[in-house]
């Protein structure tokens, strides 16, 4: 008896459940036999709800972003050409395999990075440089690094590094890129702290990977500058 009773629940369980997917799948076998070619796009309800069949014409819509995120992109794609550009002085400077090593892993890294940031720009219409700020009124000091990012270096800074060689190279690179990485750092943070920016997903992971990723590279190159300032 027992086993009886367990097979006709089953059943049952089976039909009813059957019955419950026949509008949909009804739905679906009428969108397509009124016209074969048609893509049926489907929206599961919510629980409790129905299913929904869209127009074929539905297309995605992107979330909406603050104009803080697009600064953000636009800034950090400045940012990280630098870093590209100081990874580029590697080879012609130094013999340190460690530090070679590191700065083939920043600068693709980095490049890729840009990539992605230029395209998440471009998908939403915005340019991928940071539009020039408002020139400063006469009788006011113009420096001359006026649009740098937390952490960039200077021009001074950058002249010292394409002019050092060997170890001098090494502790320039080493502590001019935790200067930089660190400023990355300071750009996420004050990303986050702006009402309303950050909701992206995209940008979300992007950001969150860009934290973990730089503050993992200071400790390395923290440990690697330790190396470098011991006789």
């Amino acid at each position: 008896m027992g086993g009886r009773t367990w097979r006709s629940g089953l059943v049952a369980a089976s039909t009813l459940a059957g019955l419950f997917s026949l509008p949909v799948c009804a739905q679906q076998a009428e969108q397509q036999q009124a016209d074969p070619g048609t893509p049926v796009v489907v929206q599961p309800g919510a629980p409790g709800q129905p299913t929904r069949i869209l127009p074929p014409s539905t297309r995605a819509t992107l979330p909406p972003r603050s104009s803080a995120d697009v600064q953000f992109m636009q800034g950090m794609i400045m940012h990280h050409a630098q870093a590209v550009e100081m990874t580029a002085l590697i080879e012609s400077s130094t013999q340190n395999q460690e530090l070679r090593l590191l700065g083939a892993r920043i600068s693709h890294s980095q490049s890729e990075e840009i990539k992605f940031m230029k395209q998440w720009l471009e998908g939403r219409g915005e340019p991928a440089e940071m539009p020039m700020p408002m020139p400063k009124m006469s009788g006011m000091d113009m420096p001359d690094h006026p649009m740098l990012m937390p952490g960039m270096l200077t021009a001074k800074q950058m002249e010292a590094l394409k002019k050092a060689k060997g170890a001098e190279f090494d502790r320039l690179f080493l502590t001019g890129m935790i200067q930089h990485h660190n400023g990355a750092l300071v750009m996420v943070k004050e990303l986050f702290d702006t009402a309303g920016a950050g909701q992206d997903a995209e940008l979300f992971n992007f950001t969150t990977d860009i934290d973990s990723g730089q503050r993992a590279e200071i400790r390395i190159m923290q440990n690697m500058l330790g190396a470098v300032a011991r006789p």
